[in-house]
C-alpha cells in the first residue's frame, strides 16, 4: 500500500492522521478511495465535477504528477504520496 502524506491543516478531516496507508492502483484511485474513506475531505480536493482542485499539489516519491502522468500516475505499494495544498500570500 502507497503511504499518503496529508498537510497538517487538514488532519481535521481524516480523523487527525498527517500519513496513513492506501492501496490503489493510480493516484486517481488513491484520490477516490481517500474520499470514500473521509468524505468531510471531499470539498477540499475535488471541485463539483471531480476534477482535482487547482491549488492541491500531489507528489509521487517527491515528483509532482503534472511530471509524471497526471491522476493516471500508477503506484506500487511502496511510493510515498504527498497531497500538498499551495499557500499564497505577501
Amino acid at each position: 500500500m502507497a503511504i499518503v502524506r496529508f498537510p497538517a491543516v487538514m488532519k481535521y478531516y481524516i480523523d487527525n492522521q498527517s500519513e496513513f496507508s492506501v492501496s490503489a492502483a493510480t493516484v486517481g484511485e488513491l484520490i477516490e478511495k481517500i474520499i470514500a474513506q473521509y468524505p468531510t475531505v471531499r470539498f477540499h480536493l475535488v471541485d463539483s465535477e471531480g476534477n482535482l482542485r487547482k491549488h492541491f499539489n500531489v507528489f509521487v516519491n517527491g515528483t509532482h504528477i503534472r511530471d509524471l502522468n497526471g491522476l493516471a500516475t500508477p503506484l506500487r505499494e511502496e511510493d510515498k504520496v504527498i497531497l500538498m495544498a499551495s499557500a499564497a500570500g505577501g
